[in-house]
């Protein structure tokens, strides 16, 4: 039998991105999905695509941290489906990376209400009907940026923290009606694909190169590691955040002659231009001759 046969799974943010990816994955292993977002326009399109895959699917539309809106979706579901089994809070925004100095209170707001509050009001609701059916599983989708921040992405950052916070707290609430919650924390997943409307990723070779994996990481990713956590096999899971991005999060980076060297030479995509790069760094009194001997070459 399919992995997630007869199960009930929300997706929220299930339009586009990786909560797209992981409504056609559960889907295909045989739950019935219910998508939220916002966008009524790109909803309509995921749950159109789904169906005409095969999948039992139905689309709600409304806001995360409207907990109206949350309690509509809950009771459409039940409903429709007769109850919740899977809920994964995928919907986030981002910030609008302005600096500290120049941000707004509504920003920070809005961000945490939306990458915070909306997780806690669809877990507050859905987990009261997985507990009348003996149980369930969450699964809220945080961000490496819950553990190391680029600049000015306070609120982003906060409101990702946040959750793996409110993932350990509601595990240890919900354990007594055997419902697990865990968190997965993406590094760089490029969703071009998953997009609506679609497009073509836009990556170059240095993007991947960085990556201990070797590549930027893609919706198929996480949405793989989703149906695991939410399968009977993924039991003993729960109150913990998992990190998927490629290695990422465990690189040391330091700026030093091989990085600067070897990423020139693939950004510029010419053969040698790295050992050449490193003579001219390692000693700089002698980077008249190597340019030479490189022209001489035909090197550059």
């Amino acid at each position: 039998m399919p992995r997630h046969s007869r199960k009930v799974a929300i997706i929220t943010g299930g339009a586009r991105g990786i909560g797209a990816a992981i409504a056609y994955r559960l889907g295909s292993e045989g739950a019935r999905v219910a998508i939220f977002d916002i966008d009524g326009e790109a909803g309509l399109y995921r749950v159109n695509e789904l169906r005409s895959s095969g999948i039992d699917a139905i689309f709600v539309r409304g806001d995360v941290s409207r907990e109206g809106d949350v309690v509509r979706c809950v009771d459409e579901v039940l409903k429709i489906y007769g109850g919740v089994d899977i809920l994964v809070n995928n919907a986030g925004i981002g910030s609008s990376g302005r600096h500290l100095f120049d941000q707004t209170l509504d920003e920070w707001e809005r961000v945490i209400a939306v990458n915070l509050t909306g997780p806690y009001l669809f877990s507050k609701h859905a987990s009261r009907i997985m507990a009348s059916r003996g149980g369930g599983v969450i699964i809220n989708i945080a961000s490496t940026r819950a553990l190391q921040s680029e600049p000015n992405t306070e609120a982003y950052s906060a409101s990702k923290g946040g959750l793996l916070a409110l993932t350990h707290a509601l595990a240890m609430s919900l354990s007594r009606y055997r419902i697990s919650v865990v968190s997965i924390s993406p590094g760089w997943v490029d969703t071009s694909r998953w997009a609506y409307p679609p497009r073509e990723p836009r990556l170059s070779r240095l993007d991947h190169m960085q990556h201990p994996a070797g590549r930027v990481g893609v919706p198929e990713d996480v949405a793989a590691l989703v149906s695991f956590l939410a399968s009977e096999e993924a039991g003993w899971i729960t109150g913990v955040n998992i990190v998927i991005d490629g290695g990422m999060t465990s690189k040391m980076i330091y700026l030093d002659e091989d990085i600067i060297s070897n990423s020139a030479e693939i950004l510029i995509g010419v053969q040698g231009l790295a050992d050449a790069l490193k003579k001219i760094l390692s000693d700089p009194s002698k980077a008249a001759e190597t340019l030479r001997i490189l022209r001489s070459s035909g090197i550059i």
